[in-house]
């Protein structure tokens, strides 16, 4: 008897539709790396600066301000959205200007938004 078999209360299986499924279930490495990516989404800090990115390419100095936070506090989290590659920086001098890594983090904000607000 499969596993299928002894958690489901039903005796139909149906095959083709589970085989379906199973053959375009991505592997389980990259699931758990998609499971990471929006565990970054889960914290109000980091959701705050991507939205404020989302407006406008903004240095650490800018986003403390609007968030009201320190300048460490915002770098720490800047260095998080960096490292999983969700926002960019760029230099002009000694300054810093941070942006959205590409149009696929504006996607995912926007849509997060719209489902909100359905």
């Amino acid at each position: 008897m499969s596993n299928l078999e002894i958690c489901c209360n039903s005796l139909l299986i149906h095959t083709e539709a589970v085989e379906t499924v199973r053959s375009h279930l991505p592997p389980d490495e990259t699931l758990s790396d998609l499971a990471d990516l929006f565990k970054l989404f889960g914290d109000t800090t980091r959701i705050k600066i991507l939205y404020l990115l989302f407006e406008k390419e903004l240095c650490v100095c800018d986003i403390a301000v609007l968030l009201n936070m320190t300048q460490s506090a915002i770098s720490h989290q800047l260095k998080t959205l960096k490292h999983s590659k969700l926002v960019k920086f760029r230099r002009e001098g000694k300054v810093v200007f941070y942006s959205l890594a590409d149009s696929h983090v504006r996607s995912i904000i926007a849509q997060g938004m719209e489902h909100l607000t359905e």
